[in-house]
């Protein structure tokens, strides 16, 4: 079950930074909300997660699954660059990903 609050978790995350660029620094109330609702969500279905998993492996799948997910939302909705640099660092988060994954005793 922790896997699966952590993977939502890290969905979540990229509601929040999505809706946190939409807010306009804070200035548009709808996507502000958004944004706190999701992070506070977030947040907790990462406490969650980290009841049974380790800090390190929680924390570094959360951040990352948000920071490829954030990737990908920028590339695909908000029509930012797509390069080969930027594929490659997103395949290192991803493979640091499974690495996390695969070491972790649970």
């Amino acid at each position: 079950m922790a896997w699966i609050f952590l993977f939502f978790a890290g969905l979540l995350e990229v509601v929040w930074a999505y809706s946190m660029k939409l807010s306009d620094g804070f200035t548009k109330p709808g996507p502000a909300v958004v944004t706190i609702v999701a992070m506070i969500f977030s947040f907790g279905l990462l406490s969650l997660a980290m009841r049974s998993l380790p800090l390190g492996t929680a924390y570094t799948i959360w951040t990352g699954i948000g920071a490829v997910g954030a990737f990908i939302v920028g590339i695909v909705v908000m029509g930012e660059a797509l390069t080969a640099t930027r594929v490659l660092a997103a395949l290192l988060i991803v493979s640091g990903l499974v690495l996390m994954k695969i070491s972790s005793p649970v």
